[in-house]
């Protein structure tokens, strides 16, 4: 189909439900340390989500992002990276295919160890034309 837009399937809710979570979980910790200034290494911020393993908040997002479907899983890695500015919308169905040729049970971890995750997904939401609404 050409001139055809690309589509987020996933519902809002669902979205919406892990920037709340992934926030609250910010505001507990802190805040994490952001540098503007370039790149930052999910690394680090994973080490330190680490450290904090047994809170409540992280436990539960992370248990309910294990427990939704692939398809919901790779469509949430799609729009983190789309996001991020790795994909732009345009370009939605090849990040698409990479999250499921790359999807694993450790899906969760993943997107839990992006400092900036909430801001992502917004930042991908937007680029739709959609919005979170908390």
């Amino acid at each position: 189909i050409s001139g055809a837009n690309p589509m987020l399937e996933i519902d809002v809710d669902k979205i919406a439900f892990i920037i709340t979570k992934s926030r609250e979980f910010e505001a507990q910790e802190g805040g994490s340390e952001e540098d503007f200034s370039g790149n930052i290494d999910d690394e680090d911020f994973h080490e330190t989500l680490a450290e904090d393993s047994d809170d409540a908040t992280l436990d539960e997002l992370k248990s309910w992002i294990q427990a939704i479907n692939e398809d919901d899983q790779c469509q949430i890695v799609a729009l983190t990276w789309v996001g991020r500015g790795d994909f732009t919308k345009d370009d939605w169905d090849e990040a698409l295919k990479i999250a499921y040729h790359e999807h694993n049970d450790r899906t969760a971890e993943y997107l839990l160890g992006m400092p900036l995750l909430p801001d992502y997904l917004e930042d991908g939401l937007s680029q739709f034309g959609l919005s979170y609404e908390p």
